[in-house]
C-alpha cells in the first residue's frame, strides 16, 4: 500500500547538482519557510551517479536527503534513465534509437536510445540497483519515479521490428489470418511467409499502423513496469512506485502503463496571464499539446490524468513561471499560481510539484523559470507559493485526495470538454477498457452500474472500436444512461476497418437514425433549433469541420443546419432506448452549441452553484479517505482582473480562515483569486 501523508504535498524538483555554487543550507530553509513537504531529486543525473562505465558516485546526494529530513521535507527519488551517459552512448551505438528510415538519433539531448535494447537494460539495471540500494532506507524517501516522460518517440531498430513480427505470430497464428484480418489482398500486400512483412517506413496500411502503434506503447509499458518491478525489490512498504507522463506522447498508453504504478503522476503545463482569462478572449487557436491554453484546458490537463486509474494523482511538474524559450516568456499574473494549483487540486492532485526550484544557468532550459530566477533571490513567484504552502498546512486533511465530482465522457475531444467546462459542468474522463476490455485485463464497468455513476457518457470518434464495446454502449442506455454519440464512433471495428453494416454500427436501432454520407466542412454552418426542441442554441451556434448525413428512422431531431444542402440532414437527434436515452452529435460542436449541449444534458450542475458570472468556476469533491468525515469541497475560482460575486447554495466553512459562509450569502472574489470552501459530507443538497 502507499502511505502519503493527510495533506496535499507541495514542492518542487530540486538539483543541487545544478547549483553554481555551494546553497544547499539555504534552499532549504527557504523551501522550509514556505512550508515545502517534498522534493524531486536523482532522476536527470545518470553520469553524476556512474561518471564511467562501472564506476559509480553515490555519495553526493547524501547532503540533500540528510537537510531535507531534518525539516520535515520527503524526497521523491527519480531513476536516471532517461538521460543517458556520453560514456554509454560512445560505447554501445548499437542502443541508439532509429528512426523509420533507420538513421541513429544522434545523442546530445535526452532519450535517443532504444530502451528495449540488451546492452541498455544490463547498464540501466545496473544504475537503478545501485542508486535504490543505497537510498530506498533513507527515511526521506516517500517514493520512486522510474524514468521520466516515457514514449516521446517510436524506435524502429532492428530488434525492435522483429519483436513486432514475433507479437504478430503469437497474435495472428500464421500468415493467412494476418491477410484475412489486415485486408492485405488490397494493393497486392499478401504475405507468402512472415519473412514478407515489410518494415514500418514505407507502411500506408492503417491495419499495420494501428497495430505498430500499440506494439510501441506495450513496448513502452514493458519498460516502465521491469523498472518498477526492479524497485520495489528495495522499496519499504509504504513506499510508493510512479512515473511521470507526458500524456500525448505517441509510445504511451497511460491507463495500461499505469496498471503496474502505485499511483499515477502527470505534468502538466499551462500558458499563463491572459491564457488562463475567463471569457476566454478571441485568438488565434493554439494547439493543446504540451502546453495547455485555456482554463478550460488546465482543467481537462487534470481529468486526464485523473483518468489513468479513475483516483487521485501527484503533479510532479507545473511550471514555476514562464516554461519557453529565450522569446516566450509569459509568467503568471499575481494569483494565477493559487490558481491554477487550486484548480489541480480540485480535480484530484495530492502533490503539486514545480518545475523547478532555482532557475537554470545553462543547458537547453535555461528560460524554463523556476521558483527561484537566476539571481537565487526569492522573488514574486516565491512569496506566492510560499502563501500557497501555508494555504496546503492549515486546509490540511480536507483537500487531500479529493475525488471530483463529474459527469462522464468516453474518448473526448476538446470541444465537448471545453462546451462542459464553460457550461460550469464537471466531467470524468474514461478509457474505453475501464468500462469493457475485450481482452479480459481490466475489470471494466457493468452498464447498469455505469449508468448509475455516470448518467451522461459522451462518446465521440471512437472510431476504433470492438462489438463488444459498442454492445456494452447499447447496454449502457438501455440500463437508464445517457449516450451522446459524436462523429464516427462505431465507424470501424477492433482493426480499424471501416464496417460493412450501417452506421452508427450496432447502435442503428438504439439511435434512431443511421448514415451512410460525410462532409468535411470548409466554413462553419449556422444551426437553427427545431420547435418545441428542449435543446435552445444561441444564435450564434455553429457546427465546425464534419457533418454526417444522419438519416432519421425513429428519433426526435434537435437540431438542424441552416443550409441549402446539408439542411436535409439533422445535427442532434434523440431517441429513448430502455430506461435511457441515446443522442447524437453529426459534427464537432461549435463553443455556443457544445455549451447547450451540456446545458441540456445536465440541466444542474452538480456543483449546486447557480447563476455564477462568466469568469467564476466552481469544482467540487469529495474526499477519499483522508477527511475523516467525508467533507465536501467547494473550490471557487475567479479567472479575471474584475472582482466577482457568487452565491453560496448551501452552509459553507472558509478553508482556509475559519470563516462561516452560511446559505444564500455572497462569496466575494477579488481578482484572479481562488475561495476554498467545505461542506458536512451528510448535507445532500450541495451535490
Amino acid at each position: 500500500m502507499t502511505d502519503l501523508p493527510a495533506r496535499v504535498l507541495f514542492g518542487a524538483a530540486y538539483y543541487h547538482e545544478y547549483q553554481p555554487y555551494e546553497r544547499l543550507k539555504t534552499d532549504l530553509d527557504l523551501m522550509a519557510e514556505a512550508k515545502f513537504t517534498v522534493i524531486r531529486v536523482g532522476e536527470s543525473v545518470w553520469s553524476t551517479w556512474e561518471p564511467e562505465n562501472g564506476r559509480f558516485e553515490l555519495d553526493w546526494l547524501q547532503p540533500v536527503l540528510d537537510g531535507a529530513h531534518e525539516r520535515g521535507i520527503s524526497v521523491v527519488l527519480g531513476t536516471p534513465t532517461y538521460a543517458v551517459p556520453p560514456w554509454l552512448a560512445r560505447q554501445y551505438p548499437e542502443t541508439a534509437a532509429e528512426d523509420a528510415t533507420g538513421r541513429r538519433a544522434a545523442w546530445g539531448a535526452r532519450q535517443e536510445v532504444d530502451f528495449t535494447h540488451p546492452a541498455f537494460r544490463f547498464h540501466a539495471e545496473r544504475v537503478i540497483r545501485a542508486i535504490a540500494a543505497r537510498y530506498a532506507a533513507h527515511p526521506a524517501v516517500i517514493g520512486f519515479q522510474v524514468d521520466n516522460e516515457p514514449g516521446p518517440r517510436l524506435p524502429h531498430n532492428h530488434g525492435v521490428f522483429q519483436r513486432f513480427v514475433d507479437d504478430l505470430r503469437q497474435r495472428y497464428g500464421d500468415v493467412e489470418t494476418l491477410n484475412r484480418e489486415w485486408g492485405l489482398v488490397y494493393w497486392s500486400h499478401r504475405l507468402s511467409t512472415w519473412a514478407d512483412l515489410w518494415t514500418p517506413e514505407g507502411n500506408a496500411q492503417p491495419q499495420y499502423d494501428l497495430a505498430w502503434q500499440a506494439f510501441q506503447a506495450r513496448q513502452t509499458t514493458e519498460f516502465i513496469a521491469w523498472q518498477a518491478g526492479i524497485v520495489r525489490e528495495y522499496a519499504r512498504p509504504g513506499q510508493f512506485v510512479t512515473t511521470c507522463l507526458a500524456y500525448g506522447s505517441p509510445g504511451l498508453e497511460d491507463d495500461e502503463l499505469t496498471d503496474s504504478l502505485d499511483i499515477t503522476a502527470g505534468n502538466p503545463y499551462y500558458d499563463m496571464q491572459d491564457s488562463l482569462t475567463m471569457p476566454e478572449p478571441p485568438r488565434e487557436k493554439l494547439p493543446q499539446q504540451w502546453m495547455a491554453y485555456g482554463a478550460w484546458a488546465l482543467h481537462h490537463s487534470a481529468d486526464r490524468i485523473y483518468s489513468s486509474r479513475q483516483e487521485p494523482f501527484l503533479i510532479t511538474e507545473t511550471n514555476a513561471q514562464a516554461i519557453g524559450g529565450t522569446s516566450d516568456n509569459r509568467p503568471a499574473f499575481d494569483g494565477q499560481w493559487r490558481q491554477a494549483a487550486w484548480a489541480l487540486v480540485a480535480r484530484g492532485a495530492r502533490m503539486i510539484e514545480y518545475w523547478h526550484w532555482h532557475t537554470l544557468h545553462f543547458g537547453a532550459e535555461t528560460y524554463w523559470g523556476g521558483i527561484l530566477p537566476h539571481s537565487g533571490r526569492p522573488g514574486p513567484a516565491y512569496r506566492e507559493l510560499a502563501r500557497l504552502g501555508a494555504e496546503f498546512e492549515r486546509a490540511g486533511d480536507l483537500v487531500a485526495g479529493i475525488a471530483p465530482d463529474a459527469g462522464a465522457y468516453e474518448g473526448i475531444f476538446e470541444p465537448f470538454y471545453r462546451g462542459a467546462f464553460e457550461a460550469g459542468r464537471q466531467v470524468r474522463i474514461l478509457h474505453a477498457r475501464q468500462l469493457h476490455d475485450p481482452r479480459g485485463e481490466h475489470p471494466g464497468l457493468a452498464p447498469e452500474s455505469a449508468a448509475e455513476l455516470h448518467p451522461v457518457l459522451i462518446a465521440p470518434a471512437l472510431y476504433v472500436a470492438d462489438d463488444g464495446m459498442l454492445d456494452w454502449l447499447g447496454a449502457y442506455a438501455e440500463a437508464g444512461g445517457h449516450l451522446v454519440l459524436g462523429p464516427r464512433t462505431g465507424y470501424g471495428d477492433h482493426e480499424a476497418r471501416a464496417r460493412h453494416e450501417v452506421t452508427p454500427a450496432r447502435l442503428v436501432r438504439a439511435a434512431g437514425v443511421r448514415y451512410d454520407e460525410f462532409s468535411n466542412l470548409y466554413a462553419d454552418l449556422p444551426l437553427r433549433t427545431v420547435p418545441d426542441s428542449p435543446l435552445q442554441l444561441p444564435a450564434d451556434a455553429v457546427a465546425t469541420r464534419w457533418v454526417e448525413g444522419l438519416v432519421v428512422e425513429d428519433a426526435d431531431v434537435l437540431a438542424e443546419y441552416d443550409h441549402p444542402h446539408f439542411g436535409r440532414w439533422p445535427a442532434v437527434t434523440t431517441r429513448r432506448h430502455g430506461a435511457g436515452r441515446v443522442t447524437c452529435v453529426g459534427t464537432v460542436p461549435g463553443r455556443d452549441l457544445a455549451r447547450a449541449l451540456a446545458a441540456w444534458l445536465a440541466p444542474s450542475p452538480c456543483s449546486g452553484w447557480q447563476g455564477l458570472p462568466d469568469s467564476v468556476t466552481v469544482a467540487t469533491g469529495t474526499g477519499t479517505g483522508t477527511a475523516p468525515d467525508g467533507r465536501r469541497v467547494h473550490v471557487v475560482h475567479n479567472w479575471s482582473w474584475q472582482s466577482a460575486t457568487a452565491q453560496a447554495p448551501v452552509d459553507l466553512t472558509d478553508a482556509l480562515d475559519g470563516g462561516v459562509v452560511p446559505a444564500g450569502t455572497p462569496v466575494r472574489l477579488g481578482a484572479w483569486d481562488v475561495r476554498v470552501l467545505a461542506a458536512p459530507g451528510s448535507a445532500a443538497g450541495d451535490r
